[in-house]
């Protein structure tokens, strides 16, 4: 089976080069395999992480919450144009959208004109998070996949995905093709946060979490590939 419409998650992490904040030609290479996801008939929505430039109060934990995070907000732009300028250059049309108004670097997210953007053929970039401070972009991605109706929600990580312990810490821990929001949350699995799961359990939203050390593994994903591991409300 695959998607018709849905909202992919990359986190900042994941697009971070060796020796440099931004791996330009990697993001390329996600932009060929999303080119070949919309020419198969797939709608995308793209919500991006900052963890390779900035993460809120953990990059510094004296820092007013809410100014941290605005500079999270704005570091998710960076990553953002970033993308969208790597993805023109491997031949995909792309629409960035802001959570805030930024006329001079993309269009003020609304619904309508995502959805339009996306039955013409086009990708969407969400920037900026949710556009308010004390929410994650796993919870953008979250709410971003509720309002343009997506099916999934695909969170590409640098992990390949669940496990029952982190397997950083626990080389005992078993990675699971199978999962609930609850099951995560009960275990303080700590790959979603509580905010973006209890709103994908009202939403009703399944995720597919996944490795991002292929680009080519998000046109599997999309494609109906089993890898990774699917979270069930």
């Amino acid at each position: 089976m695959s998607y018709k419409r849905v909202l992919l998650k990359l986190s900042g992490e994941a697009l971070q080069g060796e020796n440099g904040i931004i791996n330009y030609d990697y993001i390329k290479e996600i932009g060929s395999v999303v080119k070949c996801a919309v020419e198969d008939g797939s709608q995308i929505g793209i919500v991006c992480g900052a963890g390779n430039i900035w993460r809120g109060r953990q990059s510094c934990a004296e820092m007013d919450r809410v100014r941290a995070d605005q500079m999270g907000m704005l570091a998710t732009v960076i990553n953002c144009l970033a993308i969208q300028d790597a993805f023109k250059a491997a031949g995909v049309d792309s629409v960035l959208m802001t959570a805030s108004e930024m006329n001079a670097f993309g269009e003020y997210f609304t619904k309508r004109d995502a959805v339009k953007a996306m039955e013409d053929g086009k990708v969407v970039i969400f920037a900026g998070g949710t556009g308010c401070p004390y929410f994650s972009t796993d919870t953008t991605a979250v709410l971003r996949a509720a309002e343009i109706e997506a099916e999934v929600i695909l969170m590409a990580k640098s992990i390949d995905g669940v496990y029952t312990a982190d397997p950083k810490k626990d080389p005992t821990a078993v990675r699971l093709d199978e999962t609930t929001y609850d099951y995560i949350l009960s275990n303080k699995l700590g790959v979603i946060d509580l905010t973006a799961a209890s709103l994908a359990i009202d939403c009703k939203l399944p995720l597919y979490l996944f490795g991002l050390d292929k680009a080519e593994n998000i046109l599997k994903v999309i494609r109906g590939e089993k890898m990774g591991t699917i979270v069930n409300v």
